[in-house]
């Protein structure tokens, strides 16, 4: 479960349209990653922007790197964006008074019941 804090710091990396954008590219590429020549062709920006948006990714936890000889495979942490979704998402509907019989997932959320 995220910390307060660590959730901060990876919304915060999403917070520029580039830096969205870059981590979208990433997620539509799956796990098997792009390489940074692959990514700087898909979105056409320079390679130094590219390296500032990525070395801000990696810091906050939200793209993972691998050296794969030469080359540098960069993936989008899945785990760690699900754990952002989640880290808002347990937060559903929290200040809602349950009522009596309530099974839907706003009941559930409301009482503190997990979404899965």
């Amino acid at each position: 479960m995220l910390t307060l804090e660590a959730a901060v710091q990876g919304f915060s990396a999403v917070g520029s349209e580039p830096r969205l954008d870059l981590l979208l590219t990433l997620v539509r590429a799956g796990p098997d990653g792009l390489s940074i020549g692959d990514i700087q062709q898909r979105l056409g920006i320079p390679a130094s922007t590219l390296a500032h948006h990525l070395r801000f990714l990696v810091g906050s936890g939200l793209i993972e790197q691998e050296k794969q000889g030469r080359t540098v495979i960069n993936r989008a942490a899945f785990e760690r964006i699900e754990a952002l979704a989640a880290f808002l998402l347990r937060e559903c509907c929290a200040d809602i008074a349950p009522k009596a019989g309530t099974t839907d997932r706003v009941g559930q959320a409301a009482m503190g019941e997990s979404h899965g």
